[in-house]
């Protein structure tokens, strides 16, 4: 079958292809946020210490952040339905592995596992649906959909992560994707075409090395700053951004990452069929794209984490009161991605809208630097909760929308990779960043108490001032974001997909 009848049959079954590729990238997203709720069951349950406990987190991080671009170069080369589906089989063997796991290190070799799989379905399904959606008002109302579930996944995650691990048990948390697994398998198994790869060539083994193992030692580097800053605090030492980071392994890691990516852009820009090829980058509109997608994710690493801290530790949340709790903003933010893809950015293009949902995120942002430890829900939490979700949907929407437009065929799924990529480093330095910042704030703030500190009030006091401290950094980051978007992503309107424009270098 050729690839226009490929085409026509995926364009004529498109809005129902939208809903399992919806499901398969929010099993990908909630996983993310999903284990964070079940990690002290876990740990009871498989005897594991604070410190090895990090490493569920971390070891899906470096697996999903490493290997994305790899993941991404697979599918446009043996086709994106071969690609999307053994990345669901793979990730539902991995869950299957995970909830049935008798050993930490069973646990977190699951995680892994699970975040290489990721690695490989995140970007086929986004690069699927890129190529089912070229009409320009029809890919509006496909990329707010799917932007409200990339930007709502984290806080779903906590719902049902919290549901799960209260109602049935820890295990639940990976087990329930092996439904979400099975279900996106027999929709694509029998709504998409098995095309052929569009790449021409094969797999570029130099450049594949050099951009996973670049991925894996900034993704590590910034993770070990973080578990720096934590183990730190856990020892009662002094805690500070540059003693966070300025240790050997954090360093060399960090250091070996970004020389490894130069390294790779550096051969993308000399060979003939590049991975990815440098006009990606270099198009303003991808490249404020994917400027404003790693801000943004780095400043909601905040929201997801520290409220949901505060929520329950503070405010003595059940974990489903806190998933719950967090519903007002994943509604807001599917209403602001509807809304500025079918009617916004088809009228003002990307340039205003993305600097306006940057402002809002600020604007949320600096609401959650007041909050107490006596405070209310409905005055210091919802409030704020409210204009995040908006400016989620405003900016993730748009900024994938825009990311992935006009993009040839063959790279759409190295496009794709790229705009996790971006996501996933975003919130890997919101990580190290954040948490020592909040952490130091937490320190010095308990130093000053004197006696108070030991008290029920005085520790709230000083967590909720950790936590203000990087609402306020988040604050400005998100200001950055909106100064570096007005400055970088071109004026006018949306110009229409083409699929034989040569809008990348030639292959």
């Amino acid at each position: 079958m050729d690839t226009a009848t490929d085409h026509h049959q995926h364009h004529t079954k498109r809005w129902v292809i939208l809903g399992f590729l919806g499901l398969a990238q929010l099993m990908v997203v909630l996983d993310a946020t999903i284990v964070n709720i079940a990690m002290p069951s876990a740990q009871m349950s498989l005897h594991f210490s604070d410190v090895d406990r990090q490493w569920l987190v971390t070891a899906y991080s470096l697996a999903f952040g490493s290997l994305l671009l790899l993941g991404g170069r697979l599918s446009d080369i043996f086709g994106r339905k071969t690609m999307l589906q053994i990345g669901l089989v793979g990730f539902a063997f991995a869950s299957a592995l995970g909830g049935a796991a008798q050993s930490f290190e069973m646990l977190v070799t699951a995680r892994a596992v699970q975040g290489a799989f990721a690695a490989v379905l995140a970007p086929a399904a986004l690069a699927m649906l890129t190529t089912t959606f070229t009409d320009p008002s029809e890919r509006g109302k496909a990329f707010s959909i799917y932007g409200s579930i990339a930007g709502a996944g984290a806080a779903i995650g906590l719902l049902l992560g919290g549901i799960l691990t209260q109602y049935l048990d820890w295990r639940w948390t990976l087990y329930v994707n092996l439904i979400f697994a099975g279900v996106a398998l027999v929709g694509t198994q029998i709504l998409l075409v098995r095309e052929r790869g569009d790449a021409r060539g094969g797999l570029d083994v130099i450049s594949t090395l050099l951009i996973s193992t670049g991925l894996f030692g900034i993704v590590y580097g910034l993770s070990e700053a973080a578990n720096n800053a934590e183990n730190r605090a856990v020892a009662h030492e002094p805690v500070t951004l540059a003693i966070a980071f300025r240790t050997p392994t954090t360093l060399g890691f960090l250091a070996a990452g970004i020389i490894l990516v130069g390294l790779f852009l550096f051969r993308q820009s000399r060979i003939e069929r590049p991975m990815l090829p440098l006009s990606v980058l270099a198009d303003r509109a991808r490249g404020g794209s994917f400027v404003s997608i790693l801000l943004a994710s780095a400043a909601m690493f905040t929201v997801f984490l520290f409220l949901t801290f505060y929520l329950q530790n503070v405010k003595h949340f059940t974990p489903v009161m806190a998933g719950v709790a967090f519903l007002p903003m994943v509604v807001m933010l599917a209403a602001s991605a509807a809304i500025s893809q079918n009617v916004l950015l088809p009228r003002m293009g990307p340039r205003p809208l993305v600097p306006i949902g940057m402002g809002l995120g600020a604007i949320g942002m600096w609401w959650f630097t007041h909050l107490t430890a006596t405070g209310s829900y409905g005055s210091e939490v919802l409030p704020g909760l409210l204009v995040v979700g908006m400016a989620m949907g405003i900016v993730f929407s748009t900024t994938m929308n825009t990311a992935t437009a006009r993009v040839r065929p063959e790279y759409a799924g190295a496009t794709s990779a790229t705009v996790n990529v971006t996501q996933q480093v975003g919130g890997s330095i919101g990580t190290a960043l954040l948490s020592t910042v909040a952490i130091s704030a937490q320190l010095a703030f308990t130093a000053s108490l004197g006696a108070t500190a030991a008290t029920t009030a005085g520790i709230d006091q000083a967590i909720v001032h950790g936590y203000t401290q990087a609402f306020w950094w988040g604050t400005f980051i998100f200001l950055a974001g909106a100064i570096s978007a007005a400055a970088i992503l071109p004026s006018g309107k949306p110009e229409p997909a083409n699929l034989d424009e040569p809008a990348l270098v030639a292959a």
